[in-house]
């Protein structure tokens, strides 16, 4: 069956599902292959459960005329959302960047919905599976969708570009996340800019924040909405930022207090006020989105845990993100400031040399005891009484235990393979 074909089924379906544990009745399932799995093994329980339809690329597995047989599931999948996504007609946002995606997406999402019925990326379903399924979400009733898109390596985005064929782009910033697959800064900023390229040729508009020379450069020749700190030419101007936690932001006649730590969070609202602003959102309602939003999934959470306080940022860390947070921190005015770091995953054979730089950066501060958790941070381990290291999670654990932390201020920041939100258990 080809594309068109498949596509009426689909539209005759309530959902759409790569995981049989999330079926819903008449759904589409489609059975994608993994590395430890192959999917076509579940089809028919897939119809058990109550999906209508489902896609398979293993002949073995046809069940009945539900079955669609396809040479490529993952490809169908693919192809499928992007017949679908030119069925629709419908704008579309995407992004991008090395920090802040999610947020911004949810930024974004909350000020457009305001005024708009409007879909976006659930979770962080943004690589070459979850922009499809994002995609596929969406129906007649979308007046605008937001697209996530994530990367680890060149060619990425400019595939996920040709799938969701963006209307709008947004870049959040170029830093040292996913060195491993990117190969160096260099290549983070090649890659995330392949978005650039696809705005370009398809004569496409990007939201550009004017405080990001890198974003300035890139964007040359293509059509921009502007946005930044104190820039009376661009088109959304930003007259005033602070943080002490919260960030707080002044644009015309209109003070936001958002919920969101950290000076590195400003640029993330800066955004979603600048795609408001451009697709008519008025400002009391740009005003009580991003005050309406209370971020959660460990970003940047601010939490009391009997007597300290905590800014949980456990969800994902790499250099960039760590020395933004760890900037911010120093400059809270508060006493017992605590740092609990955790090792940044990804960075390949930079890895030992970005923990080195991320410990040598805090060694003259002395308002603020470190804590290093990971093999990469304890290989760098030096001598400093505001310093302490620990190999593994359960070794610091056990510290915790024995001697726990009272009145502090605390950082929490790691990759999302430390769980160091695991800490809150002995707080």
């Amino acid at each position: 069956m080809d594309i068109p074909g498949i596509h009426q089924l689909f539209l005759k379906c309530s959902s759409i599902a790569t995981d049989t544990r999330k079926i819903e009745p008449r759904s589409l399932f489609v059975a994608i292959k993994g590395e430890r799995f192959d999917a076509n093994t579940f089809a028919a329980e897939a119809l058990q459960k109550g999906a209508s339809y489902v896609i398979i690329d293993n002949a073995a597995y046809y069940t009945d005329a539900r079955t669609i047989l396809v040479k490529d599931s993952l490809a169908a999948l693919q192809e499928l959302a992007k017949f679908h996504r030119q069925y629709l007609k419908l704008p579309i946002i995407a992004l991008t960047g090395s920090n802040g995606k999610t947020t911004t997406k949810e930024l974004i999402h909350a000020v457009l919905s305001q005024k708009f019925e409007t879909k976006a990326t659930v979770g962080n379903l943004n690589n070459h599976i979850g922009v499809p399924l994002t995609l596929l979400t969406f129906n007649q009733t979308t007046q605008i969708g937001i697209v996530e898109m994530g990367a680890n390596h060149q060619k990425e985005i400019e595939f996920l570009c040709k799938i969701a064929q963006p209307d709008y782009g947004y870049i959040t910033n170029f830093g040292k996340a996913h060195l491993e697959g990117f190969g160096g800064v260099a290549g983070v900023i090649k890659g995330k800019s392949e978005m650039y390229d696809y705005l370009r040729q398809q004569h496409k508009t990007a939201f550009v924040n004017l405080d990001d020379p890198i974003q300035l450069e890139k964007s040359a020749n293509i059509k921009t909405v502007s946005f930044g700190i104190q820039k009376q030419d661009a088109a959304v101007n930003i007259k005033t930022v602070e943080a002490n936690p919260f960030v707080v932001i002044g644009f015309e006649d209109t003070v936001i207090q958002s919920h969101l730590i950290g000076l590195y969070n400003a640029n993330n609202i800066n955004a979603a006020i600048a795609i408001g602003k451009h697709f008519g959102v008025s400002n009391a309602a740009i005003k009580a989105a991003i005050e309406g939003y209370i971020p959660e999934n460990n970003r940047s959470q601010l939490l009391h845990k009997n007597t300290n306080e905590i800014i949980l940022d456990a969800y994902n860390a790499n250099p960039s993100s760590i020395k933004v947070a760890v900037e911010n921190f120093l400059q809270l005015e508060k006493a017992g400031k605590v740092a609990i770091l955790g090792d940044m995953f990804e960075l390949g054979n930079e890895s030992l040399e970005e923990h080195k730089a991320i410990v040598q950066s805090l060694e003259n501060e002395t308002q603020v005891d470190c804590y290093f958790v990971g093999k990469d941070f304890y290989a760098n381990r030096i001598a400093n009484a505001h310093f302490h290291f620990y190999e593994t999670f359960d070794a610091f654990a056990e510290s915790v235990k024995a001697n726990p932390f009272r009145n502090k201020m605390m950082l929490i920041k790691g990759s999302r393979g430390m769980a160091l939100e695991r800490l809150l258990e002995f707080l």
